[in-house]
């Protein structure tokens, strides 16, 4: 591994560990407030945000950031960091332990390097992917460092799939497996990477919902779908990715999608 993704990693393990032991001390105690998409922000997430943006830039400062709760505009430059500081928030202001830190490196557009920390689970999430851009870098998915591999399983009554509050028309349909709901998008996607569920579907994610997934998911053997046809990466410069959402169909492997597929269609129509 080079010294660039040496310091990469060493700075998503860094950064996540400080930010989620103190997110850790407020967890449970935090007040939230609706923002106009309905979510939840507290100041936790807003304190979180400004610790990880301060970190990147005290490591990378030619990188460009994105994130949840200060910028939402694609910068121009060849790197760029998304961050989601606080994925789960109705789950932390409410004291359920599920939620987490989401770090992702993008190389001109594309998400090469994702990172996501599970602080109350005591779990770390991280894969490579080169894809198409044309870069020398680490490969493979892992949790805790032990490799990641999404499950070879049919879909049976003793599986799971993913489901998330605007998802739940799907309960309609006979869904090949047991319907779970998380209530962190980021969580949600993920145990798909890990093998423990076939696939995930998510409604209205945003970019910074999905972009450390991505990477993760990919070099895990998982299959993405975009629900709404949109073209996922590379992003475009200057463009307002506040608002924007991504319908998302994720599953343990590509013929998987012609199972799941069908039933959540009509997610990426509306």
């Amino acid at each position: 591994m080079t010294d660039f993704w040496i310091q990469v990693l060493d700075l998503a393990q860094k950064t996540t560990a400080t930010v989620g032991a103190q997110l850790m001390r407020e967890f449970g105690a935090a007040q939230g407030v609706e923002k106009s998409d309905g979510s939840l922000v507290t100041e936790s997430d807003r304190s979180a945000d400004d610790a990880i943006r301060a970190a990147i830039h005290a490591v990378f400062p030619d990188h460009g950031l994105l994130t949840e709760e200060t910028e939402h505009l694609f910068p121009e430059n060849d790197w760029c960091w998304i961050v989601d500081p606080l994925d789960g928030t109705t789950n932390f202001a409410r004291g359920l332990p599920l939620w987490g830190i989401s770090l992702a490196l993008l190389y001109r557009g594309v998400p090469v390097f994702g990172y996501v920390a599970m602080p109350p689970l005591n779990q770390n999430y991280y894969g490579y992917w080169a894809g198409d851009t044309g870069l020398e870098m680490p490969g493979g998915a892992y949790r805790d460092g032990q490799r990641l591999q999404t499950s070879q399983d049919d879909p049976g009554g003793n599986h799971f799939f993913n489901i998330c509050a605007r998802s739940t028309g799907i309960l309609q349909q006979k869904v090949p497996g047991k319907v779970r709901m998380w209530g962190s998008s980021t969580y949600s996607l993920l145990v798909v990477a890990a093998g423990s569920a076939l696939g995930a579907v998510e409604a209205t994610p945003k970019i910074w919902d999905i972009a450390a997934v991505w990477p993760i998911v990919q070099a895990s053997g998982g299959a993405w779908s975009a629900l709404n046809g949109d073209r996922l990466f590379p992003l475009t410069v200057g463009e307002d990715y506040g608002t924007k959402p991504y319908p998302t169909l994720v599953v343990a492997r590509e013929a998987l999608l012609s199972v799941f597929g069908p039933l959540v269609a009509e997610i990426g129509s509306r």
